[in-house]
């Protein structure tokens, strides 16, 4: 599957993929299986991209936190992903606000661990919604509308929501007629983990799209991190189809130009690096802004109490947007007996010194977890400036992912800006790629749009 880059001058091949994140290892995954033949070239050392995962004493650490959701179908539709487990986080939200914390229960019976189903049903009740007496839904009317809001998103179909009327997602939450207790204390903290933009700039319809995401299926890790996604897609590809160390700096519809190993001659090119790359190789593609993340990773000799529920701070009293206890749903992320602490750190305090973030989210984080973090210690953080790519109205759901017969471009910023996303992407440009060679199209059903 892997292949040190020797130079390869003149080197033939049907496909060249430019990237081995999920969305170019999905893309060869596709043509391969269309018998059209495929070479993935990777700059880095490593395949995965942003979706990568290191190994530090024994931990799975995560460099992003990208959330996988149970209802959406690319997981299921993408060769090499059926080996995929995933670990669902405890149902509903852990929100601390006034000093305690809120617990926000939801979800329907019938998802076992690691199960990946078809988004059915609306899952939330006022009375499942709220477990706390006092809190940031402060009364019956208050949950009964925020549980409305969220069962009239997992009722409507996802090209309805791609339809609607589109404003910031800050302007939408505060145009849903809930108290500015409910929208701020719960809508806004959850609506920043699942966009990573705690500024609310995204568009209301991707906005819409993750709370539907989130009312219908569960917010999920995979198991062993982030690197599963591409780990599993690479290992069925050919061996030598994926070369790492391999820069690519120039590409057409027949060659790929690299910087140390010669040119690569092919029918068609897909370009499937991060939007800053791909803008690079193509002339004239949107450079998109993006959410910029840090993620710190702690340890303590004994676990803090704590589900496997996602933890969020209406309150926003130190830089962690959001933690969890990762361990508790993974347990191949940490050694046996030691927990991991996973926070997040979102915004213009994700650019801060590691040192200087991790000693302003102690405090922050003993709040949350309701025990001293002072003798926690820090087993490994990671920041990444281009974490997200924005998704700012006016947005187009669907960047086109042609550019001209035999050029292609792929990745999260060509759709949603999530893994489900980038994974949509490939399965566009893969079948893109096909119909213009005359071939049947890897995925003939039309996929939903990613959230």
């Amino acid at each position: 599957m892997l292949s040190s880059a020797a130079r390869h001058s003149g080197e033939r091949t049907d496909v060249v993929v430019v990237g081995a994140g999920i969305a170019g290892l999905a893309a060869a995954r596709l043509l391969i299986e269309a018998g059209v033949s495929a070479m993935v070239l990777e700059a880095a050392p490593y395949i995965g991209g942003r979706m990568a995962t290191d190994d530090v004493d024994g931990f799975r650490l995560d460099r992003t936190v990208p959330f996988l959701s149970t209802p959406f179908p690319e997981l299921l539709r993408t060769p090499g992903l059926e080996p995929l487990r995933l670990r669902p986080l405890a149902r509903g939200v852990l929100i601390h606000a006034g000093g305690r914390g809120h617990r926000y229960a939801v979800g329907g019976p019938g998802e076992g661990p690691g199960e990946l189903r078809s988004a059915r049903s609306p899952l939330f009740s006022a009375r499942a919604l709220a477990s706390a007496a006092r809190g940031p839904l402060t009364g019956a009317l208050d949950q009964a509308r925020a549980a409305a809001v969220l069962n009239r998103l997992a009722a409507t179909p996802a090209e309805r929501l791609l339809a609607r009327p589109e404003v910031t997602a800050a302007e939408a939450l505060a145009g849903r007629g809930l108290s500015a207790r409910t929208a701020e204390g719960f809508l806004r903290p959850l609506l920043t983990a699942l966009s990573g933009d705690p500024d609310l700039t995204t568009s209301s319809r991707c906005a819409d799209l993750a709370l539907r995401g989130f009312a219908l299926g569960r917010l999920c890790l995979p198991e062993g991190g982030a690197a599963a996604l591409p780990e599993l897609l690479a290992a069925g590809l050919p061996p030598g189809t994926v070369r790492t160390g391999v820069r690519a700096v120039s590409v057409s519809t027949t060659s790929v130009e690299t910087a140390e190993h010669g040119s690569f001659s092919c029918r068609a090119v897909v370009v499937a690096t991060g939007a800053r790359a791909a803008a690079g190789l193509l002339p004239g593609l949107r450079l998109p802004d993006f959410h910029p993340m840090t993620v710190l990773h702690h340890t303590a000799e004994v676990a803090p109490p704590a589900e496997p529920v996602l933890t969020l701070d209406a309150e926003r009293r130190g830089p962690v947007a959001y933690a969890m206890l990762a361990s508790a749903a993974d347990s191949s992320r940490a050694p046996l007996g030691r927990p991991l602490i996973t926070s997040v750190v979102l915004g213009p305090a994700s650019r801060d010194p590691l040192s200087a973030l991790d000693k302003a989210a102690r405090p922050q984080l003993a709040e949350l977890y309701g025990e001293s973090a002072e003798a926690w210690r820090l087993v490994g953080a990671h920041h990444t400036a281009d974490a997200v790519p924005a998704m700012r109205p006016p947005r187009d759901g669907r960047r086109p992912v042609r550019v001209l017969s035999g050029l292609y471009v792929c990745g999260d910023h060509r759709d949603a800006g999530t893994p489900q996303g980038a994974l949509s992407s490939a399965h566009r440009a893969a079948n893109s790629l096909l119909r213009d060679l005359g071939l049947a199209p890897a995925d003939p059903h039309q996929l939903q749009p990613a959230a």
